[in-house]
């Protein structure tokens, strides 16, 4: 029933194949070669000219003419003649001298006048008749900050005070009203700028207290204060400065007071004047002297002025109100006699006996001591004497003495570009500035205050525009005046000068 059989093959084409081949078909494209020109051009443009005038010999035969048929002036051959060897000999002289060696000329016109710049003043100070009893000027040179209080007043003042400053650069300064007026409890007596930073200012007030404002906090300027502790000034401080103390480098607050001692102190954190080390002078252990028997006893010498030297920051010298002036050392290891003074912690720090050498003493208090800034042993003294003393720390007597007012002589500056120039303030009014190049003693320069004759209290110049001498008042006002070139340029020899001068008067 069944049979085999034998059919062709059939095959059916496999579609997936197929689309699996023409996925994987490649493909490519590629951009049109791009087209790359390289041009250049330069342009070369020379040109030269010049222009030359032929002589003309007519002209030139005719001036010639003219030269041979004038006749000579009589006598002229005969004179030329006759000094020609006076001549030669007297240029060979000066070919050989070193009179003007180092001399330079100036073609400019030099303007002698000194002119005020500022009149700066507080209207409620004036109103109340405060002084003007320290100035200073920051360390940009563009601030200068002011302390009122009363120089004349010999009892314990609780009147309120102040402290001011203007910046002389504002554009908009009102020269009777102050940048920042700081309200103070007692007569502020002695300021001075941080050397670094501009808005810290360090004070000592007529109670013996000291204090660090911060002009840039508007609301409570007060940074740091001593208080009326045991261990603070016990009399007015006339004296307070910036000096580098401790390992880091860091600057802590010196002052002075009339009670004999030199305190040094550290600005805290908790707002408060740390007391680091302490100096007192007192009479049985200053330096012996054969013209000091009246200043010899128990009691203390009152200091009046401090001055630092640039030199040796071991250094510092005191004027007291006795008419002394003493060499003081820093570190000196002697004990005070029966003096310490008690920390707010309950520690003691003991005060050393600083001096070290003694000058001859002059009549009355010093009021002012400055050290030169261009030779490490000279300095300066005034006071009630009337004279400006130039001292050398190599010896007792003065080297000079200068006649500055019949007054007494409130303040003393060098100036910190001429060596042999200093200034000086006066009680009748006038500032007195001194040239020591000069053959003559009398003063390069009176500067009139126009106070009607009240006295000048102090005087700065400014470190930066040292071109600005600064002069506070009796009446409450402070002027600020411009020097001319004459008295602030420094000669070539100008210090070699001042050594010569120091050199010939010691001896």
């Amino acid at each position: 029933m069944f049979t085999d059989e034998t059919l062709e093959t059939v095959g059916t084409e496999s579609l997936w194949r197929k689309s699996r081949q023409f996925e994987h078909d490649s493909r490519g494209c590629q951009t049109t070669p791009i087209e790359k020109v390289e041009t250049e051009a330069q342009v070369v443009c020379c040109s030269e000219n010049g222009t030359q005038t032929d002589p003309d010999d007519h002209h030139m035969h005719s001036l010639f003419a003219s030269h041979e048929h004038r006749p000579d002036s009589p006598g002229l051959r005969d004179f030329l003649h006759r000094v020609e060897d006076i001549v030669i000999r007297e240029l060979t002289k000066n070919a050989k001298s070193h009179a003007f060696d180092g001399f330079e000329v100036n073609w400019e016109e030099r303007n002698q006048t000194v002119s005020c710049v500022h009149r700066l003043q507080h209207s409620e100070a004036q109103e109340r008749g405060l002084q003007v009893t320290s100035l200073t000027w920051s360390s940009t040179g563009s601030v200068i900050a002011c302390a009122f209080g009363r120089v004349d007043d010999g009892d314990w003042s609780t009147e309120k005070s102040f402290v001011c400053t203007w910046n002389l650069d504002r554009r908009g300064l009102d020269e009777n009203r102050p940048d920042v007026s700081i309200d103070v409890s007692a007569a502020v007596m002695c300021l001075a700028f941080h050397p670094s930073r501009p808005s810290l200012i360090a004070g000592g007030l007529y109670s013996g207290e000291v204090m660090v404002w911060d002009t840039s906090r508007t609301q409570d300027p007060v940074l740091a204060q001593t208080g009326m502790l045991a261990h603070t000034h016990r009399d007015p401080v006339y004296q307070v400065c910036w000096v580098p103390w401790g390992r880091r480098g860091e600057l802590a607050v010196l002052s002075a007071g009339t009670e004999g001692r030199v305190l040094l102190w550290n600005v805290g954190a908790d707002g408060k004047l740390g007391l680091s080390a302490g100096y007192a002078l007192v009479k049985q252990q200053v330096p012996h002297s054969g013209t000091l028997s009246k200043a010899r006893g128990s009691g203390c010498v009152g200091i009046t002025s401090l001055a630092l030297s640039p030199w040796d920051p071991d250094m510092f010298l005191v004027g007291s109100e006795g008419g002394l002036v003493l060499k003081c050392s820093f570190s000196t290891q002697t004990v005070a006699a029966a003096e310490i003074a008690t920390t707010s912690e309950g520690e003691s720090v003991t005060l050393l006996a600083p001096a070290q050498f003694c000058f001859s003493p002059r009549c009355g208090p010093v009021h002012s001591l400055h050290c030169s800034p261009f030779h490490r042993n000279l300095f300066l003294s005034v006071g009630t004497d009337g004279l400006a003393h130039l001292h050398s720390l190599l010896q007792p007597d003065p080297l000079l003495s200068l006649r500055v007012s019949d007054s007494y002589v409130f303040g003393v500056r060098w100036s910190p570009t001429r060596p042999l120039l200093f200034a000086a303030a006066t009680g009748q009014g006038s500032v007195q500035i001194f040239d020591l190049g000069r053959r003559s003693l009398r003063p390069a320069a009176v500067i009139d205050q126009n106070i009607k004759g009240r006295p000048v209290y102090c005087l700065e110049f400014n470190p930066r525009q040292t071109h600005l001498l600064a002069a506070g008042n009796a009446d409450g006002t402070i002027n600020i005046w411009h020097l001319s070139a004459e008295l602030t340029e420094q000669g070539s020899r100008e210090g070699a000068q001042l050594e010569q001068l120091a050199n010939e008067l010691a001896e």
